[in-house]
């Protein structure tokens, strides 16, 4: 027997060893997202882009600048959270829903603007925290549903609070409010923790994430009134 007719039926064999792994293999099922879950991720959805489509009117962007900085703030964060976890496509990409809230959000903003010519700081900050609290109890609650750690699942509701806006802000030439706002990224990170703390304790589900939502939201409102922060880094003293 010839060489190629040797390498031919090591082939043959190897090919039908993959077959028979691939046949016995199971597939790991992507967990199916819930109602609850759904929803609190649309509403995080039109509220960040409702915040980022003010912030760049704020900055003096046109039409569809104000559109895609609406997307980006809604959309940034769920996506970073999905590709971490291997739910791929993200969800954002797999279901209409949210690109067109983030849209119509990013319109109505930019419309209201155009007519009343309204600026509102405070505004701005309510809205940010609303999406802030909603994206970080989501991003907990989906980690949760993926049955990874419960430390890891309060880093991935951190994640998806502020990734939306730490994108936004580098593409408006600013730094990221992750870095720079009053117990912003802490705000996120207690609220998430305090939804898997209700979830491990087998508490319902909607109240569970309502507890989050509020503890976030409260948290990061009550940093902004009374400018909260964390310690910084103190520099050496110039001898």
């Amino acid at each position: 027997m010839g060489f190629g007719s040797l390498a031919r039926s090591a082939a043959v064999r190897a090919l039908a060893d993959v077959r028979v792994i691939v046949a016995g293999m199971k597939a790991i099922p992507r967990p199916r997202s819930t109602t609850l879950l759904l929803t609190i991720d649309l509403v995080g959805t039109g509220l960040f882009a409702a915040e980022g489509a003010s912030v760049a009117v704020n900055a003096r962007l046109d039409l569809l600048g104000v559109l895609v900085i609406a997307v980006v703030t809604a959309t940034g964060g769920g996506i970073i959270r999905d590709v971490l976890l291997g739910d791929t496509p993200p969800s954002s990409i797999r279901d209409w829903r949210y690109f067109f809230t983030a849209l119509l959000a990013g319109a109505g903003v930019f419309l209201v603007h155009s007519a009343t010519h309204f600026e509102n700081l405070s505004v701005i900050t309510l809205l940010d925290a609303a999406g802030l609290s909603f994206f970080a109890v989501a991003g907990a609650a989906k980690a949760v549903q993926f049955g990874i750690h419960p430390l890891l699942c309060v880093v991935m509701g951190g994640i998806t609070g502020v990734g939306g806006g730490a994108v936004r802000d580098m593409l408006l030439d600013r730094v990221p409010m992750v870095l720079r706002g009053d117990v912003y990224a802490t705000a996120a990170l207690f609220g998430a923790a305090v939804t898997v703390i209700c979830l491990r304790l087998k508490v319902r589900p909607a109240i569970a994430s309502s507890t989050g939502i509020v503890c976030c939201f409260v948290l990061r409102m009550l940093a902004v009134h009374f400018h909260w922060n964390l310690p910084g880094a103190v520099g050496a003293d110039p001898a």
